[in-house]
């Protein structure tokens, strides 16, 4: 069996540009297209898997080395003639600007439509609860008329006279290997082998139409913003009576005046009166669900919380609901008139406080800690 380097007619030490001028110009005289014998397809074939090898600086390392292209003493042709990948459909893409992968033949009219995504706004009460949203929207809907065949109602769709049905054309082109046929598709049906004489006057012969329409979305208890429900085939209808696109719908919930979500939980901020905080009070809290006494317990201070538990959002998937938190914050009067100075006076003597001085927290805080740090460095 003759060499790649024969094949070629090229020496050992080719180059690569000698070995890829050789192969062209062996490929203008053996291509198939320009010399259809028997013989002349076969010498193709060993003149491109020489060239596959040659051209490839690791195989050809392995065959010079080796004396074939796997370095494993088996045939470099394995059971086709052509290897494992690549072989004559790659090379030719390289050099030709085709694949030899032929006719396609029509495409189809009718096609899947596309997905659509629209966005629901709802409020922080039905994301609780779960709601029904009524959507509202333009999409393509199949044509009622023609019913998605493109048609006017009792006719059809024609053989194009032109491609005879095939959706494509071949045409004869001048290359450096001669005269080759390149596959086009047909400018007359655009493809598709069939021509549709008389177009539906509802639909322009694309087989659907945009309306306005309007359906109830089912929107599940806990949603949050970004949360996408998908409504498999209630997107936009396909051309030519083609199967419907997807519709996703995007979640906002919009921001509520009393509630903060996070997670599953419900954060809630309520001042207190410094008299409440003091003594002690029941508030009431207006919930989701019905109004929530509060219990302000004596002495409190900004910053405490009272937790509601079970109250909050529930869980997408099933499970318990979070809960409310409720956080505390004390209000100090800005102004008092006479009467409730001179009370506040009274109290502040009963308290020993008539003459108060900021007071150090002496149970590790945040001055007692930086106290301590300024003394060891003193030590």
């Amino acid at each position: 069996m003759s060499s790649h380097y024969e094949v070629l007619g090229v020496s050992k030490d080719a180059t690569s540009e000698e070995i890829k001028k050789a192969y062209r110009k062996l490929a203008r005289k053996l291509h198939p297209d320009v010399n259809p014998g028997e013989d002349a397809s076969e010498k193709f074939k060993l003149v491109t898997r020489a060239y596959e090898v040659l051209s490839d600086a690791e195989k050809r390392a392995n065959y010079d080395s080796t004396g074939n292209e796997n370095g494993t003493g088996q045939s470099g042709f394995g059971g086709g003639g052509f290897g494992g990948g690549g072989g004559f459909g790659d090379i030719f893409e390289q050099f030709f600007g085709g694949g030899g992968g032929g006719a396609q033949g029509p495409a189809s009219r009718t096609q899947r439509g596309r997905d659509a995504l629209i966005t629901a706004t709802i409020d922080l009460a039905d994301a609780v609860a779960g709601t029904v949203y009524p959507l509202d929207m333009e999409t393509a809907v199949t044509c009622s008329v023609c019913e998605g065949s493109c048609c006017r109602p009792g006719t059809s769709p024609v053989t194009c006279d032109i491609c005879h049905g095939a959706g494509q054309i071949q045409r004869p082109v001048r290359s450096f290997l001669g005269q080759m046929m390149t596959v086009e598709t047909c400018a007359s049906c655009r493809g598709f082998g069939t021509t549709i004489p008389d177009p539906c006057n509802e639909c322009n012969g694309q087989g659907r139409v945009r309306e306005r329409i309007s359906k109830q979305l089912k929107v599940p208890a806990g949603v949050a913003s970004g949360t996408r429900i998908h409504l498999t085939n209630q997107g936009e209808a396909g051309p030519g009576g083609g199967p419907n696109g997807d519709l996703y719908v995007e979640i906002e919930v919009r921001r509520h005046k009393v509630f903060e979500r996070d997670g599953v939980d419900l954060h809630a901020r309520m001042n207190v009166p410094m008299t409440a905080a003091a003594l002690g009070a029941d508030l009431d809290l207006e919930t989701f669900d019905d109004i929530q006494v509060i219990e302000v317990e004596s002495g409190a201070q900004s910053g405490d919380t009272v937790r509601l538990p079970g109250l909050g959002v529930p869980r997408l998937r099933g499970g318990k609901r979070g809960d409310i938190i409720v956080h505390l914050q004390v209000e100090t009067p800005t102004k008092v008139d006479a009467a409730q100075r001179d009370l506040l006076e009274q109290l502040a003597k009963l308290r020993g406080e008539e003459f108060a001085e900021g007071r150090l927290d002496s149970n590790g805080g945040m001055f007692s800690r930086l106290r301590g740090k300024l003394g060891n460095l003193g030590s």
